[in-house]
């Protein structure tokens, strides 16, 4: 039976509940989705703005490994440099005393004014160069609280209306900023990865370099494509109407994965960020199976946020069950593997994956003699046509484990 954890109890009180999140499990948070007060386009607040530094003490009493944040979720925009030191001393207490670390760090550049046409992106030239100033000084702060990562979301660079901006010129100044970035980095001596994240619109009607797989493109003309990889998410990547793990798939296939979103969303909507695995249970399921079969070693970080029907308990359940419902999947998948049947399917599909054909196979590189055997082998279309893959079944089979009765 699921247990509800409290805001000041621990989840180590249930030892016999396997699905109990622990640092190892590399589970963090935005300091913007717990600390979301529940404001939406039609509704004033509904929580408390908590402190970061009560974040960081509840988040680890849950078992979570680390925050995440932008540089305004932590030092409001306009601080004195007093202001800025006192809280990043505070936080930096919170992080000793806890263990939690702060493996990725990000800029705000959508919420402020000054930004609503666009940063790295926009037309005024003082605006880009504001961009960049506000982007080297959280670089600073990310580095500075240990990050590792460094994400970039372009939420406001887009545009409503064609008429105002070529597209060529946005991706050029796209490129000139990250480009610039990558050196500021190098020449401070930072040893940090940077990671694009994809959206397809909202805030901005439409937003440049929309999918994953724009980003992917994007980053080999690039200077320095080593240092860059992709930031997907869950939702973005759904709102375009395409399968996350095909993404994500891709961005491991390139080594090009350096961190993840996790949320849920429901088809056609705008950018939900709700609870991992709360809609889309199967596509949860694949994502999960596609991170652990692949033994990606980076971290599971939860952008989504709690209703905004929720009191305080309600945040500390929803950062909770987003943790476990990884781990229940994780579960699912090593019962999928041990599935004797399902195992057979696999087995069989497996065998026809590495038939050799005409001394050819069963991966195919060029030279003259493989492709002469092949352009003279006769295939018998008709026999290889009549054998089926027993997709049903392994499908079924699959939904089987997901509901619980494999």
């Amino acid at each position: 039976m699921s247990q509800r954890p409290t805001n000041s109890t621990s989840p180590s009180r249930y030892p016999n509940d396997r699905f109990v999140p622990r640092p190892e499990d590399h589970f963090t948070f935005g300091l913007w989705t717990v600390g979301n007060p529940g404001r939406d386009p039609f509704g004033l607040a509904v929580r408390e703005v908590m402190s970061s530094v009560k974040i960081v003490r509840e988040l680890a009493k849950l078992g979570a490994y680390g925050v995440n944040l932008h540089d305004e979720d932590l030092i409001p925009f306009g601080s004195s440099t007093a202001e800025r030191d006192k809280i990043v001393r505070d936080f930096k207490g919170a992080l000793a005393e806890t263990g939690m670390k702060v493996p990725m760090a990000t800029t705000n550049l959508f919420s402020q004014p000054v930004f609503r046409e666009g940063a790295f992106t926009s037309n005024d030239a003082a605006v880009r160069a504001l961009a960049l100033q506000k982007t080297m000084r959280s670089i600073d702060l990310g580095v500075e609280l240990g990050a590792s990562i460094y994400v970039f979301w372009g939420g406001r660079e887009g545009l409503e209306t064609n008429a105002c901006k070529d597209p060529r010129d946005a991706v050029k100044r796209f490129r000139e900023a990250i480009n610039f970035l990558c050196e500021y980095s190098r020449d401070s001596g930072y040893d940090l990865k940077f990671a694009l994240e994809a959206k397809p619109n909202e805030p901005r009607g439409d937003i440049f370099l929309p999918t994953t797989g724009h980003m992917l493109a994007f980053i080999y003309t690039l200077e320095h494509p080593e240092m860059v990889g992709v930031n997907p998410e869950v939702a973005h990547e759904q709102m375009s109407g395409l399968d996350f793990s095909h993404a994500v798939g891709q961005a491991i296939e390139a080594g090009k994965l350096f961190h993840i979103d996790l949320n849920g969303q429901k088809p056609g909507r705008y950018d939900q960020d709700l609870r991992f695995a709360s809609e889309d249970q199967k596509g949860a399921f694949f994502l999960v199976k596609l991170l652990e079969d692949s033994r990606w070693d980076g971290m599971r970080h939860f952008d989504s946020h709690p209703y905004r029907t929720e009191d305080e308990q309600g945040v500390w359940d929803f950062a909770y069950y987003s943790m476990r419902s990884y781990l229940i999947l994780k579960d699912k998948v090593a019962r999928f593997h041990a599935d004797p049947e399902i195992k057979q399917i696999l087995a069989t599909l497996e065998k026809r994956s590495t038939t050799q054909v005409a001394g050819v196979g069963p991966t195919f590189k060029y030279d003259k003699k493989s492709a002469a055997a092949l352009k003279a082998h006769t295939f018998d279309t008709t026999a290889m046509a009549s054998v089926g893959y027993e997709y049903e079944r392994l499908d079924q089979l699959t939904t089987e484990v997901l509901l619980g009765v494999r």
